[in-house]
């Protein structure tokens, strides 16, 4: 079959390769991947990875083989997940509890937004605990991930302030920001809940916003800042504020449950999966360009079959 595999001879680090079938365990599905879409976190790991490697986290596809073991799905359903590495070929082994069935009313595409991304929103904003009736600060929040938080802490009762460029300003409200400002330092404070991606002087404003006893969510550095951290910044007006860091790698177990809750938002009409680019996996450099010049807004999708 064939996979994009790490070529550091070869234009965007990429290379077009005939590789072996999977493997699966007792536990692990064959799907026949449809579509993936890209994460900026993939980024780093192009330029970081040994040739052979193959990149690759958010899948959409069919279900060739069922897992021997009887969880998950039967052949032939349509699902997305997420999975460590190796998404970007025409067939991945897949952990059952990593993936959900796609319901009718979503198109592979938006499905396979989601599993980075979508988990990614979900799960920091859970470090806020009851959103209902809270404030919540979205640093960053024209990205795929800002935009899923937005939408998800709408739907859990808070009053969301967002961070973004004023030309994102209409866009974002819509979506359920009930305040929009073009720099950290424009927003009003206290918030129990500050999800920021984007560190160095970014973060600093942070901690001067975050209520007593709230949370400082981190799961990014976009700036490639680096934010000098005083107790003095806390203190007085902020005690008890403490800094979380999050990666979607160690954030525990069940993302098939959580890909499925927001599948299932989808559905309803109350998730925007926001597909701003979808092109063949054969174009993948110029979709990498892309990325890396922040060009769009949403997510880039590459389909691998029609």
């Amino acid at each position: 079959m064939l996979a994009l595999a790490i070529s550091s001879d070869s234009p965007n680090r990429l290379k077009l390769t005939e590789i072996d079938e999977p493997n699966c365990n007792a536990n692990e599905a064959l799907v026949a991947v449809h579509a993936t879409s890209l994460n900026r976190g993939e980024l780093r790991l192009l330029a970081i990875r040994p040739d052979g490697w193959i990149p690759g986290q958010d899948i959409v596809g069919i279900i060739e083989r069922a897992a021997v073991d009887g969880s998950g799905p039967a052949a032939g359903a349509r699902v997305v997940a997420l999975v460590d590495e190796a998404g970007w070929a025409e067939r991945v082994a897949v952990p059952t509890d990593r993936l959900a069935v796609v319901p009718d009313e979503v198109g592979f595409a938006s499905a396979a937004t989601l599993p980075v991304a979508g988990t990614t929103a979900l799960r920091t904003l859970r470090h806020g605990g009851d959103l209902a009736g809270q404030r919540v600060l979205i640093t960053g929040a024209s990205g795929a991930v800002g935009r899923f938080q937005i939408q998800i802490a709408r739907e859990q009762g808070a009053s969301v302030t967002a961070v973004a460029a004023a030309r994102h300003a209409e866009d974002l409200r819509q979506l359920g920001a009930g305040q929009v400002v073009g720099a950290i330092e424009q927003a009003k404070g206290p918030f129990s809940l500050i999800t920021e991606s984007v560190g160095g002087t970014s973060l600093s404003h942070a901690i001067e916003r975050v209520a007593p006893g709230g949370t400082i969510i981190m799961f990014g550095s976009s700036s490639g800042e680096l934010t000098p951290v005083s107790f003095r910044q806390f203190v007085p007006g902020h005690e008890g504020a403490r800094l979380q860091t999050f990666a979607y790698y160690t954030s525990g177990p069940a993302i098939g449950a959580d890909i499925a809750w927001l599948l299932g938002l989808a559905a309803a009409g109350r998730l925007e999966t926001r597909v701003a680019l979808t092109m063949p996996w054969t174009d993948i450099g110029q979709a990498l360009d892309a990325l890396r010049q922040r060009s769009f807004s949403g997510k880039a999708v590459l389909t691998m079959k029609e």
